[in-house]
């Protein structure tokens, strides 16, 4: 038998052939959208990219060049690809080093606000009632307000710089995972399998962890997914204000930000970054359809 006719089998010998099954299938549903593949390899990519970013940047990202003969060259001129910025640094590894920092805070955004969105749903959905109240009407107030502005307010009081931008982002990201773990808990909460394990004596936070989180956790990836793009505008958006990273760091937003003096002219200077933000926010959203596609049943055509 061979290794695609095992995992295909419509009668697995064990539990690990039943998953690893599965899993295959589901690659294989995954592998038949080519705008998800697309998206998978953009995030393939950016991974790489920041991964080997100090073997694949021409130049340092921070020290300039000469400033008499290299500050605000345009794309394609020799040895720069993509034209150098005001302070006559290479735009092109400027842009792979903010790969860097762009993974690091969609990685640590969705660290932070996916488990305490997931506690805050499950246990909401759970036990119902007044803590389902509390829970839920804190999430409304902070869903009432929009996610920049809500992000401004706190890396205000915070201070600027990256590591509070991810605080702040982290913050205001939770409430939409809330809802939605809430949403499949009230589903799934009285069940005869949940029934069956409470009555052996399983405590509440052994079923909501065991039995709950499990069943939510695609549709919670797949909006984490979906939001990654938004979670990218956010950073840049507060960069470009100047409350993200600081100068000299190349954030693409506040590359954007240090470019837009220049835009008329030397355009290329806000405009390169501006470009990395649009291709690795289309990634992130082609990738979240594509797994939507795949581990939604209600979402399948």
């Amino acid at each position: 038998m061979t290794t695609r006719a095992w995992l295909l089998s419509e009668q697995p010998a064990s539990r690990r052939q039943a998953r690893l099954g599965q899993a295959y299938r589901t690659w294989l549903a995954f592998r038949g959208n080519w705008l998800a593949m697309v998206g998978l390899a953009i995030v393939v990519a950016l991974v790489v990219i920041a991964a080997l970013a100090d073997v694949l940047a021409p130049y340092n990202p921070i020290l300039g060049q000469d400033l008499n003969t290299t500050r605000l060259l345009p794309p394609l001129s020799p040895g720069h690809l993509l034209g150098t910025d005001d302070l006559a640094r290479d735009i092109l590894s400027r842009l792979i080093h903010g790969t860097r920092l762009t993974l690091m805070v969609v990685v640590l955004v969705a660290l932070i606000a996916t488990p305490i969105g997931l506690l805050v749903g499950t246990t909401a959905g759970y036990f119902g009632g007044w803590i389902d109240t509390v829970l839920m009407r804190l999430t409304d107030i902070v869903l009432a307000f929009p996610r920049l502005i809500l992000a401004l307010a706190f890396v205000a009081a915070l201070g600027p710089g990256i590591e509070n931008a991810v605080i702040a982002i982290a913050i205001t990201s939770w409430p939409p995972y809330a809802r939605l773990a809430r949403a499949e808990t009230l589903t799934v909460r009285n069940s005869d399998f949940i029934a069956a394990t409470r009555l052996q004596g399983a405590s509440s936070a052994r079923i909501i962890w065991k039995h709950i989180v499990p069943l939510c956790m695609s549709s919670v990836i797949i909006r984490v997914t979906l939001d990654m793009a938004g979670i990218i505008l956010t950073a840049a958006g507060l960069g470009f204000l100047g409350l993200g990273a600081q100068p000299p760091q190349p954030e693409w937003g506040a590359m954007i930000a240090g470019g837009r003096r220049f835009l008329i002219d030397q355009w290329w200077v806000a405009t390169m970054p501006g470009i990395a933000i649009f291709i690795v926010s289309l990634g992130f959203n082609l990738l979240g359809d594509g797994l939507r596609d795949v581990l939604d049943p209600k979402g399948r055509k």
